[in-house]
């Protein structure tokens, strides 16, 4: 950078000519000389402060300002196959992380009013979704027809729920819970907040739950790609393979053949993984339409490992439940 210098100041003579000489009755006052001097300098002095505070400005960022740390997120009923639970910008990590691993992210914190209950009897979970000054949110999308889905499932991947709590006027949502069996049990709420200025953050946040009592766990099924439940046969086709996103296709038949499918939450069906051991999270989302009479999900899978899948589907007004243990290499 060149360097840059005030022109000079004019020279200004220390000398009084006899001429102007001032009666000793009149006080003396500054001459021109002096006063211009004296402006010279200080406009000097103002434009280095003001120089200064300038860079200060921009250094801090005060003057143009800082990136927004709003992930948006928009996910109305039909949209294309995606899914929630995997982190994406400001959510929970990488693109490959599941998500319901913390308990909080992205300045949002999942609070439960109470994570003890008694094994099979009915009982009530209520919890808050707090910012990051602590004050409970209000404000949420509505996404497949909901604006909270919860899953509650024991820690051995059994007694899987797919539940949906109402919202009181204060932010504290609730729903009616029986969790059958002692043990540990792990709940992911799944939601998008709504920022004051419109913008959208799709998360999900888990907590443990506990139920008292001596835990027995189950080891889980052998893998398998077909499986019966309430008199339908459901079966997949598609290779799941870690970090690499692959077609799942389900087909429900029943007794006559092909199952009437209907749309459960906006879809033909929901498709919820969990990994053993950490419990991470995925719920994906298929195709809008069904394909050859089958229900499409491209299901990413961050690593390898075993997985448990949940399929909900609807025939008939009632909601079934398929489950699958899927072995990722």
């Amino acid at each position: 950078m060149t360097d840059q210098h005030p022109a000079a100041a004019p020279v200004v003579s220390d000398q009084v000519s006899t001429a102007l000489a001032v009666p000793d009755e009149v006080p003396a006052g500054p001459d021109r000389s002096t006063l211009r001097l004296a402006l010279v300098v200080g406009g000097l002095v103002l434009a280095v402060l003001l120089g200064f505070g300038l860079g200060r400005m921009n250094t801090d960022g005060a003057a143009t300002g800082g990136p927004s740390l709003a992930a948006e997120h928009s996910d109305p009923p039909g949209i294309g196959p995606h899914s929630h639970g995997t982190a994406t910008g400001t959510d929970q990590g990488t693109p490959t992380e599941p998500g319901g691993l913390a308990v909080s992210s992205a300045g949002f914190t999942l609070a439960p009013l109470g994570t003890e209950f008694a094994a099979g009897r009915p009982g009530q979970l209520r919890f808050q979704v707090r910012d990051v000054q602590r004050r409970p949110v209000t404000r949420f999308a509505i996404v497949h027809d909901k604006p909270m889905h919860l899953i509650v499932v024991r820690r051995d991947l059994t007694g899987y729920q797919h539940l949906h709590p109402t919202m009181a006027t204060d932010g504290t949502w609730s729903v009616p819970l029986t969790l059958a069996q002692p043990g540990v049990w792990r709940a992911y709420a799944d939601f998008t907040v709504v920022a004051d200025n419109g913008a959208q953050t799709a998360m999900t946040l888990g907590t443990d739950l506990v139920v008292p009592g001596g835990y027995q766990p189950r080891p889980l099924p052998d893998p398998a790609t077909s499986t019966t439940v309430d008199g339908f046969t459901v079966a997949y086709q598609g290779t799941p393979q870690a970090g690499a996103t692959v077609p799942l296709t389900f087909r429900v038949d029943g007794a006559g053949g092909a199952a009437p499918l209907e749309r459960y939450l906006g879809a033909y069906g929901h498709l919820v993984a969990l990994r053993e051991g950490d419990l991470g999270y995925l719920h994906v989302h298929p195709e809008p339409e069904l394909v050859d009479g089958q229900v499409k999900f491209w299901l990413t899978t961050p690593g390898p490992g075993r997985y448990r899948l949940y399929l909900d589907y609807q025939v008939g007004a009632d909601v079934h439940t398929a489950e699958f243990t899927l072995i990722v290499p």
